[in-house]
C-alpha cells in the first residue's frame, strides 16, 4: 500500500508540473521556464510514475481513467467517488491484482518445474528448489548458514533475462545467512570450488516482493554459482 500512495503523491506532483506547462488544459505557461524543459521534466517525471506502478504490481490499469483521476484529484472536480471510499477501492484492487498475479505464476512456476525436473541430472529438494550439480568441489569445506562465502554468480529470470552477475567483475564475499532461503539451501549442497545451477522457486526468494525494476514479484529465480572460498565462522 506505501508504494501506491508514494505512486499518487508522484502524481500530484506530476499535475503540478502539468499546471506550470503551456497546455491549454492545464494553463498558462510560465515566464522563465523554456517549453523543452518542461516537456523533458514531465516525461521525466511520468517514466518514474509509470515504473513506480509497475513495481506496486497493480495491473491491468485504465490509463484514460487513471488520467481522469488525477485531473479531477487535482483540480477539485465532481469525483465520481467518494474520497472516503478511495482507499477501500484501491486496498481491494491491490489485493485481487496480487491473488491474480499470484496464480498466474504459481501456474506458469509448476508447468516449467515439472519439465525441468525431468530434465538429466536435475534434482528436486522437499521445498521445491531444483538444481543441478556442475562441480561437487570440496566436501570438506561445505558452508553451512553461518558461514561466509565468496562466490561469483550469475541470476536470471525463467525467461533468460539477466538481472544480476559478477562475472566479469568482482566476486561477491557475504555471510550465507544473508541471502534468500534458496541458496541457503543450495549453497550447502556443494563445497569450495564446487559450481551449482539453482532453480529457485518465489517462495524461496523474494515471493510478493519486486526487488527494483528487474525483479517482479512472484519471480521465479536462476542462479549458476560458484563457490570460491568459504570462510566458517569464527568462535568468540
Amino acid at each position: 500500500m506505501k508504494k501506491v500512495l508514494k505512486f499518487f503523491a508522484l502524481a500530484s506532483v506530476t499535475v503540478a508540473v502539468a499546471a506550470c506547462s503551456g497546455n491549454k488544459q492545464f494553463g498558462e505557461p510560465v515566464p522563465g521556464i523554456a517549453q523543452s524543459s518542461v516537456d523533458s521534466a514531465s516525461y521525466a517525471l511520468g517514466v518514474s510514475m509509470g515504473m513506480s506502478l509497475k513495481q506496486s504490481g497493480i495491473e491491468p490499469l485504465n490509463l484514460a481513467s487513471l488520467y481522469e483521476g488525477i485531473v479531477d484529484g487535482a483540480f477539485g472536480n465532481d469525483l465520481k467517488v467518494s474520497q472516503a471510499e478511495l482507499p477501500n477501492i484501491i486496498q481491494t484492487y491491490i489485493t485481487r491484482s496480487n491473488i491474480a498475479m499470484a496464480d498466474k505464476k504459481t501456474r506458469e512456476q509448476d508447468a516449467f518445474f515439472a519439465e525441468n525436473a525431468k530434465k538429466d541430472s536435475v534434482q528436486v529438494t522437499e521445498s521445491g528448489l531444483q538444481y543441478k550439480i556442475i562441480r561437487q568441489g570440496n566436501d570438506s569445506l561445505r558452508p553451512a548458514v553461518s558461514d561466509t562465502v565468496t562466490i561469483n554468480y550469475t541470476g536470471t529470470l525463467l525467461d533468460g533475462t539477466e538481472f544480476d552477475s559478477t562475472r566479469g567483475g568482482q566476486p561477491v564475499t557475504y555471510p550465507l545467512g544473508g541471502f534468500i532461503r534458496g541458496w541457503q539451501e543450495g549453497l550447502p549442497l556443494i563445497g569450495e570450488g564446487g559450481r551449482i545451477v539453482l532453480w529457485i522457486p518465489f517462495s524461496l526468494a523474494y515471493g510478493d516482493r519486486a526487488m527494483g525494476p528487474s525483479i517482479p514479484k512472484y519471480s521465479t529465480l536462476v542462479f549458476d554459482v560458484e563457490i570460491l572460498k568459504v570462510s566458517p565462522k569464527q568462535e568468540k
